[in-house]
Formats: structure tokens, sequence, C-alpha cells
């Protein structure tokens, strides 16, 4: 028997047999969190970005076995509350979903950022500079731009 990897995934303990596998076949095929996407599988689109005990990392770049006593926190974790709820619904309003291939990456680093922030919405040059690791090729980046900052506005508001 393989040796298991225990980790919280989205406030529940998760124990796998991780193996050689990476993080990302383990939340899409194991654990059946399907919202990270694999695009490139090289780190360099950024859809499978989850957050890794807060730190936000490519899915595809990660072995599960990492993951050992950790937290990862996929898009749909990100999305239950707070600045990620917040996000997924200014994304859908800014119409900056459209393939969704990129939305579950965008989603956790714009959470990211706006998690971090401790006063005021972050200008244009940090968002570009947090998201430059994400692409898309569908909406242009200016809807996705709106969306983190009416976010991040609502969120600093303590708008619901």
């Amino acid at each position: 028997m393989a040796e298991l990897t225990r980790f919280r995934c989205n406030g529940a303990d998760r124990e796998v047999e991780a193996g050689d596998r990476l993080l990302i076949d383990v939340l899409r095929e194991e654990l059946r969190l399907t919202g990270t996407k694999l695009g490139c599988g090289t780190g360099d689109c950024g859809a499978c970005t989850v957050l890794l005990d807060g730190r936000p990392v490519n899915s595809c770049l990660v072995f599960a076995a990492e993951c050992d006593g950790g937290e990862v926190r996929t898009a749909e974790g990100v999305s239950e509350g707070g600045a990620g709820r917040v996000l997924a619904e200014e994304l859908a309003a800014a119409g900056a979903v459209q393939c969704g291939i990129c939305t579950p990456g965008m989603l956790v680093m714009a959470a990211a950022l706006v998690a971090s922030r401790t006063g005021g919405a972050p200008d244009r040059a940090e968002i570009e500079t947090a998201l430059a690791g994400n692409l898309c090729r569908c909406t242009g980046y200016l809807p996705i731009m709106r969306a983190v900052t009416a976010a991040a506005r609502r969120v600093g508001e303590g708008t619901p």
C-alpha cells in the first residue's frame, strides 16, 4: 500500500495516495474538483492556479505529496465566500467569463491579491502584476481588470 498524503482542501480533511501524481490530477480526478483547469501543463498559463498554504501555485507543477500537512484552496473553495465570491460575481457581471479556461486561475489569483490588501483597492499596475501569470485568449483582459477593480472596491467598502 502506498503512503497516504493528508491535507485540507477547501476546508475538508483529505487523504489520498499521491505517489508521483501532480496536484491537478488529484484535484480533478480523485477529488472531482474540476474547477481547476489544465491549460498548458507547463506552468505558463495559470489556468490551474490554486492556493497552497495561502500562496498561489500552478497545480500542474506541484506534486500532490508536497501538500502533505498543508492547505489547498481551489476556485471552488475561493468562490464560496468573501472576496472570492464577490470576484466571481464581478467577473460574471463584467463579461469577463467567456470560454472559462482561464477563469478559475484568474479568480484564485485575484482573490489572493484582494485578500492581501490592507487598505484601498489595488491600482491597475498591481492588478496587472498579480495576473501576469494568467493568460486569456478571449476577453482582452479589460473586463477582467474592471471586475477585479470593482470587486476590490466592494470588499474594501465591506459591501457584500
